[in-house]
């Protein structure tokens, strides 16, 4: 089963990034431009097709990233999948608050293209992608 993806970030230089390096894994993309969009998306799929993992920017207009994945977990009719945040925001407590509002995991931007594929992979559970993922981690640092 292929996995649903949705993208959110105000920036489209970086959906389209995120949206190549997922889409280059296998995995099908959505894209939102904010939180308001997300949720929206979010609410109008079954939840039986719903998104299976939300790769989610911090600063963006109408609603930011962690408003959003507040409001996403207080959703009950909403697939409750893993939240990876990807942020400019390097401080200690930017990732703190975003554990808090209820994501799963936090990459500071730019994410490598072989980090937030591992770091995609880990929250979605695919072996065979995060097996590759590493294998390119391990190669830059060698």
């Amino acid at each position: 089963m292929t996995a649903n993806i949705l993208v959110v970030d105000d920036a489209n230089t970086v959906r389209m990034y995120h949206r190549k390096v997922l889409g280059d894994a296998g995995w099908r993309v959505e894209e939102a431009a904010n939180g308001v969009e997300a949720l929206e998306k979010a609410l109008n799929r079954p939840e039986d097709d719903g998104f299976d993992l939300y790769v989610v920017d911090v600063n963006m207009p109408k609603m930011d990233g962690f408003t959003f994945v507040r409001e996403l977990r207080r959703q009950a009719q909403v697939r409750q999948s893993p939240v990876l945040m990807v942020s400019t925001e390097a401080q200690a407590q930017d990732a703190a608050t975003a554990l808090e509002a209820g994501a799963n995991g936090y990459l500071v931007k730019p994410p490598r293209p072989s980090e937030l594929m591992l770091a995609a992979a880990l929250m979605l559970g695919d072996l065979a992608v995060a097996r590759q993922a590493a294998a390119a981690e391990a190669a830059r640092g060698a």
